[in-house]
């Protein structure tokens, strides 16, 4: 297995985390597909039964492409991709996010039209051992054990996104823990069903399609700011990532900088930083800038890709930190 993303190491820590994460995938796809498998054999004529059977199918959209896009990012630079191949995670979170929305609208569709024209779909009965036994208690049965293992198996990968700075990791993880909530609409969907509540199952089937569809929109939305060069955030998008900061206040420890300025941008599993500074002195050594970027880039593995530039003035869009507490950032200056 490869102990790298491109150029970027991987400490042991996150080399484990990558195995773990590789073998939780690869178990997952096996048991979305003993579960797609069970649906088909049970779901009859029921909207729910059939919308989380397509949910499924949905299902091993991320795992995929976290896989080959784990896979790919390890390849190193090349003279065609300088920057490596780092936004592979991006690429393959906007397909996947693509493809949830796309279907999720069509489910909607599909549940409202049951909806409105009233459908009654029948539920038979099956024999089981001699016995006949209601098809809705077994279509019961499977949606409520799908249920197990994605809540489970959704903690340990939240854990590991974490680690690896994986967002399609992390999105995939979401969308396991909330699985629950699918079992639980497609089981009362049926049992609605069996209780002459004909508009259950359309209402828990188009509740599913909603869910697909926030799913899909979500990761969208977030492939696309990273794949546009938005500031670099933490791997569940709620605040910028702590490491410009971080390396703001480590670079301004020099005696000789005054004042920083760090652009990042997220790749996919690392940053690419740009660092603007300010010195005190009107000339500064080459081997000098060489020291300051190395320590700043032993900082942390996600920040091998790392530019600093001597400026004389203030990047005005970059995250800024200043020698002098009587000193204003661009922002403060901007607003007085």
């Amino acid at each position: 297995m490869n102990a790298a993303f491109g150029r970027a190491e991987l400490p042991a820590e996150q080399r484990e985390a990558l195995a773990r994460a590789r073998r939780i995938q690869y178990l997952w796809l096996g048991i979305l597909l003993v579960t797609v498998l069970a649906m088909a054999a049970v779901m009859g004529n029921s909207q729910a039964m059939k919308t989380a059977w397509a949910e499924d199918l949905l299902s091993f959209l991320p795992p995929l492409a976290f896989l080959i896009g784990a896979r790919v990012a390890t390849r190193t630079p090349t003279s065609a991709f300088p920057f490596g191949f780092h936004r592979a995670v991006g690429v393959g979170h906007l397909v996947s996010g693509v493809a949830l929305a796309g279907v999720g609208l069509m489910l909607i569709y599909d549940g409202a039209s049951s909806l409105i024209m009233q459908e009654r779909p029948p539920i038979g009965a099956v024999s089981v051992f001699g016995h006949p036994v209601w098809l809705g208690w077994l279509m019961i049965a499977v949606a409520l054990a799908s249920c197990v293992a994605p809540v489970i198996l959704g903690r340990m990968k939240r854990r590991l996104a974490e680690q690896l700075h994986d967002k399609v990791l992390r999105a995939d993880a979401d969308m396991n823990r909330a699985d629950w909530m699918t079992g639980a609409a497609t089981a009362a969907g049926v049992a609605g069903i069996g209780v002459g509540w004909w508009w259950a199952d359309a209402a828990a089937a188009l509740l599913i399609s909603v869910s697909i569809t926030k799913d899909g929109w979500e990761n969208v939305r977030d492939a696309i700011r990273d794949l546009t060069d938005a500031r670099a955030t933490t791997v569940d998008n709620s605040r910028p990532h702590p490491i410009i900061a971080q390396l703001n206040a480590a670079i301004l420890q020099d005696p000789k900088v005054v004042a920083v300025q760090t652009r990042a941008r997220d790749e996919g599993h690392v940053l690419h930083a740009e660092v603007f500074i300010q010195v005190s002195e009107p000339v500064v050594e080459v081997a000098w800038l060489e020291d300051l970027r190395r320590r700043s880039v032993q900082m942390d593995w996600r920040v091998q890709d790392l530019v600093i530039a001597v400026t004389a003035e203030p990047h005005p869009d970059a995250d800024a930190a200043y020698g002098g507490p009587e000193q204003d950032g661009p922002e403060q200056a901007a607003e007085s």
